[in-house]
């Protein structure tokens, strides 16, 4: 229950005031009410309108939720489809979900209701066999050999197999045929595959990320499934979530921060391009729900 969280996670309020003190110090005034209020978000009445209606039901199950049925993954009745942005994604994105994470405390549903055309969840241990495109897919997730998102298209690169497109090769050389059974409706041209950054980092087609607690992802890790495949991870921020787990370091994001994070420094260190804010209302329900807990806990302290 998203409600839940306003009252019954003790970690929540406290959380969310060192974000908040965190980013005081390092940015002007104007920022400090609310340190997400940078990002350029579709107009969030509706969700405003749906918090005074309270919770409704969900279309599909007709569960009692608010906002959102974190079950089917859609929107409830009082929040019109057509009323919370869609995002268009770079690249495919799964979401493997650990079958002990509670549904309602997870951000990844919201990846699903805000770019329902790229994202998919999956429950373990029903994962995709990744084996075949090893080099078109990465995993998210911190190792020893984990690398930067920077660093990206050079070990794209030395992942990529004979037979896949890459700087050395005369492209006109690859069978039309065989670049058709790997991606029917992305034949390339030699064109598209000239040297460069841009072009060695868009063979990348899908990004995997495993939502669950942090005690709990030794098991998802560790699958044959995932193993062999480039992990990246996700240094330099810091998580605002209201959940954070206890004892465990602040740049350990959430499932949406991450999801995010890696697809704003996509943009910019591999198809570099200017970032405006193209996958800012990926945050449209998180930065909602920050508020309304900070002002929460604005309203105990008061009281």
């Amino acid at each position: 229950q998203i409600t839940m969280s306003l009252s019954s996670s003790t970690q929540g309020p406290k959380r969310s005031t060192e974000c908040l003190e965190t980013l005081e110090a390092q940015t002007p005034s104007s920022f400090q009410d609310n340190p997400l209020q940078q990002l350029q978000l579709a107009s969030q009445e509706v969700l405003e309108r749906a918090k005074r209606s309270g919770r409704s039901k969900c279309p599909r199950c007709s569960s009692s939720r608010m906002f959102y049925c974190y079950t089917c993954f859609v929107p409830v009745e009082t929040v019109p489809t057509n009323e919370i942005p869609n995002v268009k994604l770079p690249l495919k994105i799964d979401i493997i979900k650990h079958p002990n994470e509670i549904d309602g405390k997870s951000t990844a549903v919201h990846a699903k209701l805000l770019a329902p055309d790229d994202v998919t969840i999956y429950k373990y241990p029903c994962i995709p066999e990744y084996e075949e495109k090893k080099h078109e897919i990465a995993l998210v997730f911190p190792g020893p050999n984990s690398v930067s998102v920077k660093d990206l298209a050079l070990h794209l690169q030395k992942h990529s197999p004979k037979g896949v497109c890459n700087s050395d090769d005369d492209c006109s050389k690859e069978p039309v045929l065989k670049q058709a059974k790997i991606e029917p409706k992305e034949e390339k041209t030699s064109d598209e595959c000239i040297s460069g950054s841009r072009n060695e980092g868009t063979r990348l087609k899908r990004i995997i990320f495993i939502d669950s607690t942090w005690n709990q992802t030794k098991k998802i890790i560790t699958d044959e499934r995932l193993q062999g495949l480039l992990q990246i991870e996700l240094k330099t921020r810091k998580t605002c979530f209201w959940r954070h787990q206890k004892g465990k370091p602040d740049t350990y994001l959430s499932t949406i921060e991450a999801i995010y994070y890696f697809l704003v420094d996509y943009h910019q260190e591999i198809l570099k391009e200017n970032y405006q804010g193209q996958y800012d209302n990926l945050l449209f329900f998180f930065s909602f729900m920050y508020t309304l807990i900070k002002n929460a806990k604005r309203h105990a302290e008061k009281e």
